[in-house]
């Protein structure tokens, strides 16, 4: 079984199979659970002042929001596709971003000063850490099921998709095909306005 993606354009003159330009979901992937778990550890540690936990909780909220559309619409319909027990994990690992998404938004709404700003951290981490874990479990068999073509293809669509997120949490928003891929972008350009307007700081190369 193959995961279901247009056929790559012709290459005059060539008749061998052709690996396009750019990462594969799971390098692309990777990184950006390293990233994300890099951040949060930071956000919770004692020593970081608290200009900067402000900071990187809005980074935190606006990467992990576009993690979570670029997985509902990619990782888990290739989870879905081509491992023998997809469906269950790709449902698991749906319910677990809804739960992400709601605690990203109790922290967005939440100061730095508010008592219970340390403990929607600590929740936000928790998940973070449970999620990586249970990300790089269903990468190790995608690489194995999926050829290089496919991953590659799929990581330039993961990389497109996080460029048109949202950079806020949405937990009321289709969470699936095809309206997540219709309604994630409107709510992208919406966030980024916000963003612009608020001068939010939303990747981690900024802070």
């Amino acid at each position: 079984m193959t995961v279901p993606l247009p056929p790559l354009p012709p290459i005059p003159g060539e008749d061998v199979e052709h690996v396009p330009p750019g990462r594969s979901l799971v390098d692309v992937l990777d990184d950006q659970l390293a990233t994300v778990t890099t951040l949060v550890d930071e956000l919770r540690a004692d020593e970081t002042p608290d200009e900067r936990r402000r900071q990187l909780a809005d980074v935190v909220v606006a990467e992990l929001s576009r993690q979570v559309s670029a997985e509902r619409q990619y990782l888990y319909p290739t989870v879905r596709a081509l491992l023998p027990d997809g469906d269950a994990l790709a449902e698991a690992g749906g319910a677990e971003d809804a739960t992400l998404l709601r605690a990203l938004k109790d922290l967005q709404g939440t100061g730095v000063a508010d008592p219970e700003f340390r403990g929607r951290v600590d929740e936000v981490a928790d998940i973070v850490h449970r999620h990586a874990a249970d990300t790089a479990a269903l990468l190790a068999p995608l690489r194995e099921a999926a050829t290089d073509e496919q991953l590659i293809r799929l990581g330039n669509r993961v990389e497109m998709v996080k460029e048109a997120a949202p950079t806020r949490p949405h937990p009321a928003a289709p969470a699936a095909r095809p309206w997540n891929a219709v309604v994630d972008p409107a709510l992208g350009v919406v966030d980024k306005t916000r963003d612009l307007l608020t001068r939010r700081t939303t990747y981690a190369e900024d802070l």
